[in-house]
């Protein structure tokens, strides 16, 4: 088999998905994904975009202004008709199952430039928007454990977690991300897109609005639990409602040797799991244990892990249950923060994680060989996506 690999991957700053307070709460989806392929095409000028063989984009919520918005984007943006797009839902892990989409397309010959990436935008089209459960679904588990607060209180009973080292996870979250953040680690990924302050200002955002520079263990703990009288789990220790978009530039290595690009990953496998949705947040742990059987890995082979953030508690059963981490700070996991800091765009997150990922390797991890890359999602969904440093 040929293989994939990453020439470029950008984003938008996340914002905040909030029509008052947003930076973004006048711009549509479709603009900022168009955003983001525009920025792929300014900056690898040796593509043009009729060489795009098609566009895979997650997206958790496909209605309203996000219906088939892989393709109408496309469009909206001028790009040529010729080139065809596929919007994929896996729930979050949308933009990842995107990603791994265009690789085995790669790798099994069908094409050798592909774009995969991810949208959300929580404000205009918000969590759940349209959505109908089927009778049977709710007849099969109990409705007020499908939502992902109550699932999140449910992980952190049956496993224990507790509030301190859930308020400490989410306290480096902040940390890292503003560190990393004003380290400039981010500006290689970021695309400046035209936002407004709350006061109608318009300005160039080029960084994420979620992080907290003022983040305090005492003042989250003073916190409480809209999901469950008595519950543990806070806004504080949640990924919080955001809006953003992202892209890659996958290629064959063939052909990205011969436009003479520079990369440093190529994708070595990614595989889907499914759970009780009621314990939606454990996915990963499925996810990454079938990805390790399936390599002949084991977790000790893992250099690098962008693990999402959807609420402390599961990030942490993860991680301890697969043997990574078990406490914030952590040696090898969200090295520049992670959701609970800058913030959960649904469909986005998963394609997100991978372009991080992907700096942190060229960057901060230079010798690192396998880098890891893994979410859980709505409904029992989770995907884990592994990359390995060429030779």
């Amino acid at each position: 088999m040929r293989e994939c690999v990453i020439v470029d991957g950008v984003r938008t700053p996340n914002g905040r998905a909030h029509k008052e307070k947003g930076w973004f709460r006048n711009k549509r989806p479709d603009e900022l994904l168009t955003a983001v392929y525009d920025a792929l095409f300014a900056r690898n000028s040796q593509v043009k975009p009729e060489d795009v063989e098609a566009v895979f984009i997650g997206c958790a919520n496909q209605v309203g202004m996000q219906n088939d918005i892989g393709r109408l984007a496309w469009l909206a943006g001028g790009y040529p008709e010729s080139v065809p797009a596929n919007t994929i839902c896996q729930q979050c892990p949308s933009g990842m199952s995107a990603i791994e989409h265009a690789a085995r397309a790669i790798m099994c010959g069908e094409g050798d430039i592909y774009i995969a990436g991810g949208v959300e935008d929580m404000q205009h089209v918000p969590i759940g928007a349209g959505l109908e459960f089927p009778p049977r679904v709710l007849q099969r588990y109990n409705p007020e454990e499908l939502p992902m607060g109550p699932t999140a209180e449910k992980v952190a009973e049956l496993w224990k977690v507790s509030s301190e080292d859930m308020l400490q996870m989410a306290y480096y979250s902040h940390k890292r991300a503003a560190a990393a953040r004003d380290a400039g680690k981010f500006k290689n990924e970021i695309v400046p897109i035209e936002g407004e302050k709350e006061d109608g200002t318009k300005f160039m955002v080029d960084r994420d609005q979620w992080i907290r520079d003022n983040v305090s263990i005492e003042a989250m703990a003073q916190m409480k639990s809209p999901f469950k009288e008595g519950g543990v789990i806070t806004a504080a220790l949640s990924s919080p409602l955001t809006t953003g978009a992202c892209a890659l530039l996958l290629m064959s290595r063939e052909k990205a040797d011969e436009l003479g690009f520079e990369y440093h990953l190529k994708y070595k496998a990614g595989v889907m799991a499914g759970c009780d949705p009621t314990i939606m947040g454990v996915g990963p742990i499925y996810a990454v244990r079938k990805l390790l059987e399936r390599t002949g890995l084991t977790i000790d082979d893992i250099d690098v892990v962008e693990i999402n953030e959807a609420f402390a508690s599961q990030s942490l059963v993860c991680l301890r249950e697969l043997g990574i981490e078990q406490n914030a700070p952590f040696k090898k996991t969200n090295l520049w923060g992670g959701a609970l800091a800058l913030g959960h765009p649904l469909g986005e997150s998963g394609a997100r994680i991978v372009i991080t990922l992907n700096n942190i390797m060229k960057t901060d991890m230079p010798e690192a060989k396998y880098g890891l890359a893994t979410l859980c999602g709505g409904f029992g969904n989770a995907n884990a996506t592994l990359w390995e440093r060429v030779k």
